[in-house]
C-alpha cells in the first residue's frame, strides 16, 4: 500500500465529498451555530427551552463520515484480504482526522478553542455510535442511533451526561468519547466472514 492506492481509494470512495460535507457543517456552526433551536418544555407548557444548533451539528459530520463504507462493492471491500482492509482503516482514519481538524480550527476561530474541543468530542461520539448504526441497521441508516440519543439530550439538555454541554475538560465525556469510538470500530471490524470464522473457532474449539 502507498499514496496513490490511498488516493485512488478515496477518489473512488467519496472523500471529497465527505470533506464537503463536513467542511459545509463547520461553517454552517461557525455562523450560525449560537442560534437556539426552540422547543416545548416537558416540564411546562408555558414554558420553552432550547439548546444551540452547534450542540447539535456534529451529528451531521458523524453521518457524513459513515458514507466512506458505502458504495456498491462494499459488501465485496468486507470481504477482501488485508492489504483491502489496512487501506480502507487508512483512509477512514485520514478521513476522520481531517474533519475533526477542519471542524475544530473552524469553531476555534468562531468562538474558541474550548467549544472546538466539545466540538470535536460530539463528532467522535455520535461517529462510533453512527458505525454501529450502519453494522446493526445497515449504510442507509447510519443516522437512526446518533438521533435518538440527540432527542434525549435535546429534551434534556445540561445534566451530567450531557456530553453536548459539558466543558472541554469533562473526563466523563471524554470516557464516553473513547467507550462509543471503540464501539463503533469494533462494530465495522466485525465482518460477516469474521464472524463466521469466530464462530468456527469456538466450535472447534
Amino acid at each position: 500500500m502507498n499514496g496513490g492506492d490511498l488516493l485512488r481509494y478515496a477518489r473512488v470512495h467519496r472523500a471529497a465529498s465527505i470533506l464537503a460535507g463536513t467542511a459545509a457543517v463547520a461553517l454552517l456552526s461557525a455562523y450560525f451555530g449560537g442560534t437556539r433551536i426552540a422547543l416545548p418544555s416537558i416540564g411546562s407548557a408555558s414554558l420553552s427551552t432550547g439548546v444551540p444548533y452547534r450542540q447539535e451539528l456534529p451529528l451531521l459530520s458523524a453521518v457524513f463520515l459513515t458514507a466512506a463504507f458505502g458504495g456498491t462493492m462494499s459488501a465485496h471491500e468486507e470481504t477482501g484480504a488485508r492489504t483491502m482492509h489496512r487501506l480502507r482503516n487508512a483512509y477512514c482514519t485520514g478521513l476522520t482526522l481531517t474533519a475533526c481538524v477542519l471542524s475544530f480550527g473552524t469553531e476555534a476561530l468562531a468562538v474558541g478553542p474550548e467549544h472546538g474541543a466539545v466540538f470535536v468530542r460530539s463528532l467522535l461520539i455520535w461517529l462510533g455510535l453512527a458505525l454501529l448504526a450502519v453494522r446493526l441497521l445497515g449504510q442507509q441508516l447510519g443516522w437512526a442511533i446518533p438521533l435518538a440519543s440527540a432527542f434525549l439530550l435535546i429534551w434534556y439538555p445540561r445534566n451530567w451526561w450531557d456530553w453536548t454541554a459539558n466543558p472541554a475538560t469533562d473526563l466523563f465525556s471524554w470516557a464516553v468519547a473513547a467507550c462509543a469510538l471503540t464501539m463503533g470500530i469494533a462494530a465495522t471490524a466485525a465482518t460477516p466472514w469474521r464472524r463466521r470464522l469466530l464462530l468456527l473457532g469456538r466450535r472447534l474449539g
